[in-house]
């Protein structure tokens, strides 16, 4: 029997500072989100970061948390039910970080006669701190507890042609009666290393104005070039004209070099530069999360208003939306049913 797995990022049990505190802990000790030696991570995370962010991050989570729970988890067991709904397979959600862990969903799949999985991680491009952490593991959970367990997993999909048109669809439609001067595209930030890190051949990526456009088998695994492609082809697909878009990063942390240019600093150029009336989508996810409701939607505004701008539109993840689940359930259909389906 064929199953599906969502695997989304995670979210603290409450936004009550323990938990929250558990929850960052386990995320930056992943060596693929802060990729330093074990001794230094252990000494920036456990000697500083959990002695200093969790208020903060309870803070921002108690701003944002719906009366049903995390914002991240709500959207993301709809997005399970709705699918689920669609189709004949069992369908089953896990988080990479967090009590809803990807053993127990594997599990729950098996319990129920699964013996192959499409496993599929919510994130349109790949990254080494949001894809490649779940596909290493599951492959680690594999190995020890499922080894008979086929798993096969969906590629990124940033490229993706009825993806592209299902996004600028959902953007059309949020800005629908509105007139931004400028649509910014943020994308979560990483740093810089690890691009250089992902680059399979060691020579492409130089992040600079050019080799993010120039055809490589980097480009496979590079999440610079993934999140302006699909910015390239939105704003195609939307015949946005030049100078009226552009593309930033949200979310650094520490003092090292992160993608550039920053989604605050942005916002606060473009309100400099007089813009009154802009837009923002968040394509890294297809969840809104912290993220995108309290970074964007909350400090952003709140950045934009005080230089100056009016008007301030935060464009909603494709969340659960219907065209959004038609795509997925065609993805999963095409890969569980390819002889009764057209290619």
């Amino acid at each position: 029997m064929k199953g599906i797995l969502f695997v989304n990022l995670g979210s603290p049990e409450s936004p009550n500072p323990k938990d929250v505190k558990k929850y960052l802990g386990e995320f930056l000790m992943d060596e693929r989100v802060i990729d330093v030696p074990l001794w230094a991570r252990t000494l920036l995370v456990k000697g500083i970061i959990l002695n200093t962010r969790p208020k903060a991050s309870a803070a921002a989570y108690q701003k944002i948390w719906w009366e049903e729970g995390s914002p991240l988890i709500v959207i993301s067991e709809r997005l399970q039910k709705k699918v689920q709904k669609r189709i004949m397979y069992p369908v089953a959600l896990a988080m990479r970080y967090g009590s809803m862990t990807i053993k127990k969903g594997l599990q729950e799949l098996v319990d129920k006669g699964v013996d192959e999985v499409l496993l599929i991680p919510l994130y349109p491009q790949f990254a080494m701190a949001t894809t490649e952490t779940i596909l290493v593991l599951t492959e680690e959970i594999r190995k020890a507890d499922f080894p008979n367990l086929k798993i096969t997993d969906l590629p990124a999909f940033y490229n993706n042609k009825e993806y592209i048109e299902v996004l600028s669809e959902s953007i059309s439609k949020h800005l629908e009666g509105k007139t931004p001067e400028h649509l910014l595209f943020s994308y979560h930030g990483v740093p810089e290393r690890h691009i250089f890190k992902s680059d399979v051949t060691n020579s492409h990526c130089k992040i600079d104005k050019s080799c993010c456009t120039k055809p490589s088998s980097a480009h496979e695994f590079c999440y610079r070039h993934q999140c302006l492609e699909v910015t390239r082809l939105v704003a195609k697909k939307l015949n946005l004209k030049p100078n009226t878009f552009s593309t930033s990063f949200q979310s650094r942390l520490g003092f090292d070099p992160w993608l550039q240019p920053y989604t605050d600093r942005t916002i606060e150029r473009l309100g400099k530069q007089g813009i009154k009336n802009m837009a923002i989508v968040t394509p890294a996810f297809v969840s809104d999360c912290l993220e995108t409701l309290e970074e964007i939607a909350m400090e952003g505004q709140e950045i934009f208003h005080e230089i100056g701008g009016e008007e301030f539109t935060t464009v909603p993840c494709l969340n659960d939306d219907d065209p959004w689940i038609d795509l997925l359930t065609k993805w999963i259909l095409n890969w569980a049913e390819p002889e009764n389906l057209p290619v």
